[in-house]
């Protein structure tokens, strides 16, 4: 590609062949944002928490939680839940399952994420048998 292109998009195989060293993990995002304030929300929290301990209890979540306004002082609702899926369908059918948008409190939009660079620290203590994750 030279200097004067500009795409708009990149075929996901020259996005494979440039990263071709790389994790290359395959997972999906859902994004998930309430449809009627906060009320419906808190009334289907528990059991979305109970969707959600027991999506990672059998090795479908990857990582889920609260996402808070620009500014980091609130949160209105809106969450970001990674999954592993075989596909963009999969993820959609696994996001159509939870509680807060079986009942239509929320509303979700699911993403493929190729996951290329970055790292996990877990550190473990025998003497006092804790971990950190970092």
């Amino acid at each position: 590609m030279s200097a004067d292109e500009n795409p708009k998009a990149v075929p996901v195989g020259a996005v494979m062949e440039a990263s071709a060293g790389m994790l290359q993990k395959q997972l999906y995002a859902i994004f998930t944002t309430p449809t009627d304030g906060l009320g419906p929300v808190f009334a289907n929290m528990e059991a979305h928490l109970a969707f959600q301990v027991q999506l990672e209890a059998d090795g479908i979540l990857y990582a889920a939680g609260p996402m808070w306004t620009d500014d980091e002082q609130s949160w209105e609702g809106e969450g970001m839940v990674i999954v592993r899926a075989k596909s963009r369908a999969e993820a959609t059918e696994v996001a159509e399952r939870d509680p807060m948008h079986v009942s239509g409190a929320r509303v979700f939009h699911v993403r493929p994420w190729l996951i290329n660079e970055g790292s996990v620290n877990l550190r473990l203590d025998y003497s006092t048998q804790k971990f950190t994750i970092n």
